[in-house]
C-alpha cells in the first residue's frame, strides 16, 4: 500500500533513496511519495464504481486537516478531488491548490462569522451547519449578501467510533453536531429561510475506524432521517457521510478495505436516491509519508536496565505519540536484516518526558548518526508540527519517481525571530 522500500540495503521512497535526501536536506524531514498518494485516491474513489448506477459518482472530498501541504493538495486536486476544510485558511489552501470552490465542503464546530461569509464569497459546495446559533448566524450573513447559502445539517447519531477518545466525534458526549431531533427541527427551519438552502444531512463519527459495524448504524440513522424528512415534504439531495476510515500502523490488523466500506455504504443507502460525499484523509494520506531522523545518541541507564535511543526528531515534530499514545513503525534507514534486537526507549530532545515515541521497542544495534523512519507519519504529522523549545519546522519533501522537490523547507532563526517583532519600548 506505499512505495517505501528496501533496495540495495537500505530504504528508498519510489525511486529516491532516502540516506541521499538526508545529506541534501538534513534531519529530521518528512518525505512524501506521489504514487502513494495517486494509488490511495484511486483505490477509494473506484471502490465505489460497481455502485455507480445506485449511488452515482460520490464526491470525495479529502479531509485537508490530515496533511495540508499544498503540493499534496495540488497532487489530488489534478485527480479530480474535492476538499473537506475546517477553516478559512483551509479552504484558501484548497482553492490555492486548485480545487474548486464547488467541490469544497465547510465543516467544523465553531465557524466565525467572517469564515462562513468567505466561504460564501468562495462558493463552496455545501456548509455543514453544526448548531442552531450557527444556522441563523449564516442565514444573516446569507442575507447580507442577497445569496441564498447551501447547507447540510451535521448530526451527532450517537455512535462514537475510532482509534482513541480524542479522535472519536459522533458520540453522544462529543462536542460535534446535534441530535437527530434538533436535526429534523433545524432542516425545517432553514428551508423556510429565504436566503438558505438545504440541500442534506452530514455526519462524521470518529477516525482511525477499524470496524464497520459502528458507521454502518450511523449511515442507518442518517437514512431514517433523510426519510422523515421527505416523509414532511421537504427535499434532501445529499448525505455526506465523513470519513475515518482506519489504516494499518504495522501494530494491529488490517483494517477494512475501501471495496468493504463501499459495499456496505451501498447496502445501507440503497434505493435513497441521495447525492453522496466522503471525506477521507488518513486513509490517502498516512502510509504516503514518513518521518526521517538521525541517531543523536545511545545511552543506558544501569538502574533498571532502560536502554534509551535518542534521537533529533521530537514530540513537536511528530504530535502522535506524545498526544494520543499512537504507534508508528520504525524502521531504520540502512537495512539491518536478520540483526538481534534489543529493547529501546525512543526519545527526542525536548525538554519534556512526554517527548517519547514509544518504550520498549525491538530493534536493531544502532549506532550515532544511523537514519531511522517514522513509518505511517504522513497523515496528522507535518500538520500538527510546532516550534516548541524554538526548534524549526521540519521541512517536507514530495518524490515522484526519481524526482524529488522540497515544498516546505526549513525556517532559518532569524525567519522564526522576524515573526516576534519586539514592543517599541524595549528596542530604545
Amino acid at each position: 500500500m506505499n512505495h517505501f522500500e528496501v533496495r540495495d540495503g537500505e530504504l528508498w521512497c519510489e525511486s529516491v533513496r532516502l540516506s541521499d535526501l538526508a545529506r541534501e536536506v538534513g534531519t529530521p524531514f518528512y518525505v512524501y511519495s506521489t504514487a502513494t498518494l495517486e494509488r490511495h485516491y484511486a483505490v477509494f474513489r473506484d471502490a465505489f464504481a460497481p455502485y455507480r448506477e445506485t449511488l452515482g459518482e460520490p464526491l470525495v472530498a479529502y479531509a485537508v486537516k490530515a496533511n495540508s501541504n499544498l503540493s499534496v493538495l495540488a497532487t489530488l486536486a489534478r485527480l479530480g478531488s474535492g476538499a473537506d476544510t475546517v477553516s478559512e485558511g483551509e479552504i484558501r489552501r484548497a482553492l490555492k491548490a486548485g480545487v474548486p470552490g464547488e467541490r469544497i465542503v465547510f465543516s467544523g464546530v465553531g465557524k466565525l462569522d467572517r469564515e462562513l461569509a468567505f466561504a460564501l464569497d468562495a462558493g463552496v459546495r455545501q456548509i455543514n451547519v453544526e448548531t442552531a446559533s450557527e444556522l441563523r448566524r449564516l442565514a444573516s450573513i446569507a442575507a447580507d449578501k442577497g445569496v441564498r447559502a447551501p447547507l447540510a445539517i451535521r448530526v451527532n447519531p450517537n455512535v462514537g467510533a475510532g482509534g482513541h477518545a480524542k479522535i472519536t466525534t459522533g458520540g453522544k458526549g462529543d462536542k460535534f453536531g446535534v441530535t437527530a431531533p434538533e436535526a429534523l427541527t433545524l432542516y425545517a427551519e432553514a428551508a423556510q429561510s429565504p436566503s438558505l438552502r438545504p440541500l442534506g444531512l452530514a455526519c462524521h463519527i470518529g477516525s482511525q475506524i477499524t470496524d464497520l459495524s459502528a458507521p454502518a448504524a450511523a449511515f442507518a440513522v442518517m437514512r431514517s432521517l433523510v426519510e422523515r424528512l421527505r416523509a414532511d415534504g421537504l427535499t434532501v439531495e445529499r448525505l455526506d457521510l465523513g470519513g475515518g476510515l482506519g489504516v494499518p500502523y504495522f501494530n494491529q490488523g488490517d483494517p477494512p478495505q475501501p471495496s468493504e466500506f463501499a459495499a456496505m455504504v451501498a447496502g445501507v443507502v440503497d434505493g435513497l436516491g441521495v447525492k453522496l460525499i466522503f471525506e477521507p484523509g488518513r486513509l490517502i494520506v498516512a502510509n504516503a509519508g514518513v518521518l526521517v531522523s538521525r541517531v543523536v545518541q545511545v545511552h543506558s541507564r544501569p538502574e533498571g536496565g532502560r536502554r534509551f535511543l535518542v534521537l533529533d526528531a521530537a514530540m513537536n515534530d511528530l504530535m502522535r505519540p506524545a498526544l494520543y499514545d499512537a504507534f508508528h513503525d520504525i524502521r531504520p534507514v540502512r537495512s539491518h536484516e536478520d540483526a538481534p534486537t534489543r529493547a529501546y526507549d525512543v526519545v527526542g530532545p525536548v525538554c519534556e518526558s512526554g517527548d517519547t515515541f514509544t518504550r520498549d521497542r525491538a530493534l536493531p544495534d544502532l549506532e550515532e548518526g544511523e537514519l531511522v523512519a517514522f513509518m505511517t507519519a504522513g497523515a496528522y504529522g507535518a500538520v500538527m508540527a510546532n516550534e516548541y523549545n524554538t526548534r524549526a519546522l521540519a521541512p517536507e519533501v514530495l518524490v515522484r519517481d526519481g524526482a524529488w522537490s522540497v515544498v516546505r523547507r526549513r525556517p532559518s532563526y532569524d525567519e522564526m525571530f522576524a515573526r516576534e517583532p519586539q514592543a517599541p519600548w524595549l528596542s530604545s
